[in-house]
C-alpha cells in the first residue's frame, strides 16, 4: 500500500460528528463548535470530537488553513461545561484529571496541527474559548463581542493556555489583570493589546477570514509548517512546563469547597458567597470542606469519617454530641 494512501483526505461527514460542524473545501477546514443553546461550551465529548477534526485536517494535503468558530452569533466559545463539571467532575474529580488530559490534547492538537489556525471570533471568547484563540496562530474578531478568564471567579485556575500564554500576548501587568480580576475585554482593546490579528464588523468577519487564509495558501505549506514549529517555541516552553502540573492540581482542587461554591452559583443563578469562603478561615472553620473535615466517629455504630458539623450520624441517625 502506498504511504498516501494511510493519510488520504476523508469525507467530514464520515466521522458523524454530534456536536461539532466540519466542512473541507477550497484548500480550508472549517471546524465549527454546535452548541449555541450553550453558549459554545465544550463537553467531554466535543472535545474528543475537536481532536478528531483537527488531526483529520492536520494529516490532509487538500488542507492548507484550518479555521476554528463557534455557531451562532453570540459565542466562539465558552470554555468547558459548567452544568457537567458540576454533574460529574466535582463528584469524580479523579475523573477530571482524566478530562484534562483530553483538553491538553485538544490544543496540543491546535498548536502541532502543522497547518495555519484561524480563530474566527463569532462571540464571546470566554475561559477555555479564549485559551483556545490564544492556541490559534491568527484571530479574526467581531468588533461587537469580547473576550476575557473566569477562573478565579468560578472557582478553577486558568492553566490550560491563559497563565502560560497571555503574558505572551499582552505583557506581565495585563495578563495579571485578566487572570485576577477576569475584566471583559472589548474588541478594541483586545486589538490593542496584541490579543487578536484584526477587528472587523460583524458583516465582514468571512471576508476577513477568508482574505488571511487565501494570504497563507499563497505561501509554501512546508516553509509554513516549519515557520509555525519554530514560532511556538516559546509556548511550548510554557505549556509543557506547566501543563502536567496544573492536570494534577486541577483535579485535586475539584474535590474542595471553591469549585462546588462557584459551579453551584453558575447552575443555581445566584452570586458566589467569595466572603463567606473567607470568612470561613477567619472564623477557624474550614475553608476547604463544604460540611468541615471528616473528623468525627459516630459513639454508636462506630461510622468514621464524619463531616465535623454533623450533629447526626449519616448511617444510623445517632446523636453526635
Amino acid at each position: 500500500m502506498p504511504v498516501t494512501e494511510y493519510f488520504s483526505s476523508q469525507e467530514p461527514a464520515t466521522f458523524g460528528f454530534k456536536d461539532i460542524l466540519y466542512h473541507k473545501a477550497d484548500w480550508i477546514a472549517r471546524i465549527t463548535i454546535n452548541r449555541p443553546e450553550s453558549f459554545n461550551c465544550y463537553t467531554t465529548n466535543t472535545l474528543r470530537e475537536l481532536i478528531t477534526a483537527i488531526d483529520d485536517a492536520s494529516t490532509d494535503d487538500a488542507v492548507g488553513v484550518i479555521v476554528l468558530t463557534g455557531a451562532g452569533d453570540k459565542a466562539f466559545c465558552t470554555g468547558g461545561d459548567v452544568k457537567e463539571y458540576a454533574g460529574v467532575y466535582t463528584k469524580r474529580p479523579h475523573d477530571y484529571f482524566k478530562y484534562m488530559g483530553l483538553f491538553s490534547k485538544y490544543i496540543e492538537s491546535i498548536l502541532r496541527s502543522g497547518k495555519v489556525t484561524i480563530a474566527r471570533l463569532n462571540g464571546i471568547a470566554v475561559g477555555g474559548g479564549n485559551e483556545t484563540q490564544l492556541a490559534c496562530d491568527l484571530a479574526v474578531m467581531a468588533d461587537d463581542t469580547w473576550l476575557g478568564q473566569v477562573g478565579t471567579s468560578v472557582g478553577s485556575v486558568a492553566c490550560g493556555g491563559a497563565t502560560q500564554w497571555l503574558s505572551l500576548h499582552v505583557g506581565d501587568r495585563r495578563a495579571r489583570e485578566m487572570l485576577f480580576l477576569n475584566p471583559r475585554i472589548p474588541a478594541a482593546k483586545a486589538l490593542e493589546w496584541g490579543l487578536v490579528n484584526r477587528v472587523v464588523p460583524r458583516a465582514k468577519l468571512d471576508e476577513e477570514v477568508s482574505a488571511l487564509a487565501k494570504q497563507v495558501l499563497e505561501k509554501f505549506p512546508e516553509c509554513t509548517r516549519y515557520t509555525k514549529q519554530q514560532v511556538n517555541f516559546w509556548k511550548e516552553q510554557s505549556w509543557c512546563a506547566t501543563v502536567g502540573h496544573a492536570r494534577d492540581w486541577l483535579s485535586t482542587h475539584f474535590a474542595t469547597l471553591e469549585p462546588y461554591e462557584g459551579m453551584q452559583a453558575f447552575v443555581e443563578k445566584r452570586k458566589v458567597d467569595f466572603l463567606g469562603l473567607r470568612a470561613r478561615a477567619i472564623d477557624g472553620r474550614s475553608s476547604e470542606f463544604l460540611w468541615g473535615p471528616y473528623a468525627k466517629e459516630c459513639p454508636k455504630c462506630g461510622a468514621k469519617g464524619i463531616p465535623e458539623t454533623f450533629t447526626f450520624c449519616g448511617c444510623c441517625g445517632a446523636g453526635l454530641g
